[in-house]
């Protein structure tokens, strides 16, 4: 079951006219990001990677990573909270300690971490909105990175002090990076959301333009599936 706060945002865009109102979104970003200058080189041999990121709804987000090069699997769940009050109707109270978070599956012969992350940045959320991304409000949305080792700590640490430093953004970033304790699978419906629910307003307003700002921006890290 949907939260109250995201079935209120569901009837207002509802009944909002869909024309012009992409226009009305106004970019976080204040010009092309740069690449890392602190990544992890690509790897010599396929294998398996896994980075987590929190930025607002997790539908939008699983979504923009299902479609970027080098990426296997993209799941929708939470992270920075217990096991027993994993669920969407806990997290939703914002009392639980989770954001709704996206585990993202990568070859590292393909995608670097660096790489990841500039997606995240660039297309995926706006890291200058605190507790909050459009309509959904709460710590439940808040911009976090939870890294797995030290190198994405040091990779992830080092990228926010570069874009602030580049003033990359017309406001701070508050991103959040924490240690990755645990991820847990959203329910199933929450799954592949986007993709089966391409015509949804939430969809078509709030996620829709970050897939198109993915393909438009980064066309070499976009996969085209």
């Amino acid at each position: 079951m949907l939260s109250a706060m995201k079935n209120q945002a569901l009837k207002i865009l509802s009944a909002l006219p869909m024309i012009g109102l992409a226009a009305c979104m106004s970019s976080s970003v204040a010009g092309p990001l740069p690449d890392p200058g602190v990544d992890m080189p690509l790897a010599k041999t396929s294998g398996t990677e896994t980075a987590v990121f929190a930025g607002g709804c997790f539908w939008g987000v699983e979504a923009v990573f299902e479609n970027v090069k080098g990426v296997t699997k993209s799941v929708s769940g939470y992270s920075g909270g217990a096991a027993a009050t994993a669920t969407y109707d806990q997290v939703s109270s914002g009392r639980t300690g989770h954001a709704e978070s996206v585990s993202v599956t990568y070859d590292p012969s393909e995608v670097t971490y660096g790489q990841l992350l500039k997606v995240f940045f660039a297309v995926a959320h706006n890291p200058t909105e605190l507790n909050r991304q459009g309509p959904d409000t709460g710590t439940q949305y808040r911009s976090a990175i939870f890294y797995a080792n030290p190198e994405q700590q040091r990779v992830a640490r080092a990228y926010i002090a570069q874009l602030q430093a580049a003033k990359a953004f017309p406001r701070p970033i508050v991103t959040e990076l924490a240690p990755l304790k645990a991820f847990y699978a959203a329910e199933a419906y929450h799954q592949d959301y986007l993709v089966r629910n391409p015509h949804q307003p939430y969809i078509v307003i709030n996620d829709l333009p970050k897939l198109a700002a993915l393909k438009r921006d980064l066309p070499a890290l976009y996969s085209g599936k």
